[in-house]
This record gives C-alpha cells, structure tokens and sequence, in this order.
C-alpha cells in the first residue's frame, strides 16, 4: 500500500528533488499543494491537520466519533448560512466540513447495509468500509502510532518491577528477621 505513493525525496547529489515509492516510514502525504489550494477545494474553510485530533481534544475519540455521525437538520429557529451544516457536537453548532459518512455509499458483495456508525468493520474484495469507528480508530493511530508497543512495555516494567518487590521482600524477611525475633538477656552482676 505504501509503494503506490509516490513521494517527494531529496535533495540528491546535485541538489534536485527526486519522487521515489513511498516506504512505511514515509509520513502521510498533505492532500493540497499549499493552503490557497486547501481553501479552494473546500469552499473557503481551511481544513485542519488531524492527525493529532485526538490527542487534542477532550475525549477525542468520542469527539471525532459525534463530529462525523451527528449532522442534523437544524430546530426550527435556528438559521445555518450557506455552505454551513448543523451539527450539535460542533461548538457553535454550524460547521463548513460537509456530511462526509453517509448510509448506503459503499455496497458489500453479500448485500449487508453499509452504515454511518456500523460496529463491523468490513473486509471485501472492495476493500475496508469507511465508517465512523473506523475512521476514529485510524485517527486514534495516526496520532499515536506507538501506543501499542508502549503498553506492552509499561507490562513488561510492572511484570518485572513486581518480580523484583517480591525479591527484596524476601531478601528483608530472611535479613532482619534474625534480629527482629532475637531475645537479648541482661545479666546483673552484683
């Protein structure tokens, strides 16, 4: 998957960019050239990285997950401008970022519903279906694509931290207790 990228390499020895297949070391690629491009392509709002969208929020995964699944027609007396959709879970309610999960887009060959907030993440011949979950949880890796391997290392210190706690219990048991159970005898001379 990685190798259908092409990326933008170099500079090589005569000081040229150069484009070559891309690696799975290779950061993900900006989907516009510069941010006139950005702001052109999507109705005059520029669209933030999110990579590390959730990270920073508050209850990110939640967040993102609402953001996605949660456009409404606006209540009566609410008035959205154009090019704006309601979304409740959206501060202000009004957001430039159209509905992008919507029921039915992608059809699975054994004629199960695809839906916006599906707790299946399907695999087929047509590829990996794009829906909420599954977005928060590449979102969730992007922004941590270490975390996996970071809790497996806090098991292994807890593991060993608590081998090594129960040895040193032990080494103090057998230490001390020669003195702590000893009866000292006082003799008096007259």
């Amino acid at each position: 998957m990685a190798a259908e990228i092409e990326v933008v390499d170099g500079p090589n020895d005569e000081g040229e960019m150069f484009t070559r297949p891309g690696k799975l070391s290779d950061r993900f690629p900006q989907p516009y050239s510069n941010e006139q491009a950005a702001r052109f392509a999507n109705g005059g709002a520029y669209p933030p990285d999110l990579s590390l969208v959730t990270k920073a929020r508050h209850n990110g995964q939640n967040y993102v997950f609402a953001l996605l699944t949660g456009y409404r027609d606006p209540p009566a007396g609410i008035s959205i401008r154009e090019g704006l959709h309601y979304n409740p879970y959206f501060p202000g309610g009004a957001i430039a970022m159209p509905k992008m999960l919507n029921d039915g887009a992608v059809e699975y060959e054994d004629g199960v519903p695809a839906t916006g907030s599906s707790v299946k993440l399907r695999i087929s011949s047509l590829g990996i279906g794009a829906d909420g979950k599954d977005v928060v949880s590449f979102l969730s890796w992007a922004a941590e694509p270490e975390m996996e391997e970071r809790k497996l290392m806090g098991f292994k210190w807890i593991f060993v931290l608590s081998l090594a706690l129960l040895q040193a219990g032990y080494y103090r048991r057998m230490r001390w207790s020669v003195l702590k159970s000893r009866k000292l005898v006082l003799d008096v001379v007259n």
